[in-house]
């Protein structure tokens, strides 16, 4: 893996390490729903599906 990709996916892992902190985390706690999911998992879940995306896009790069 080239060293630019490893440097993308270690941001990646860091940013994810701060929005999953429990201050952050707390800014989407309180009451409400969004497409009927309340607020909470549903922004715990869409920061996940999106580094799941991320981390899809990046390393279909690497192996084109």
């Amino acid at each position: 893996m080239k060293k630019r990709h490893e440097q993308k996916l270690a941001v990646l892992s860091l940013a994810l390490f701060l929005v999953f902190n429990i201050p952050f985390i707390l800014i989407f706690n309180f009451e409400g729903a969004i497409f009927g999911i309340p607020t909470l998992y549903f922004s715990i879940f869409s920061f996940w599906l999106l580094s799941i995306l991320i981390s899809y896009i990046v390393l279909k790069r690497h192996y084109e």
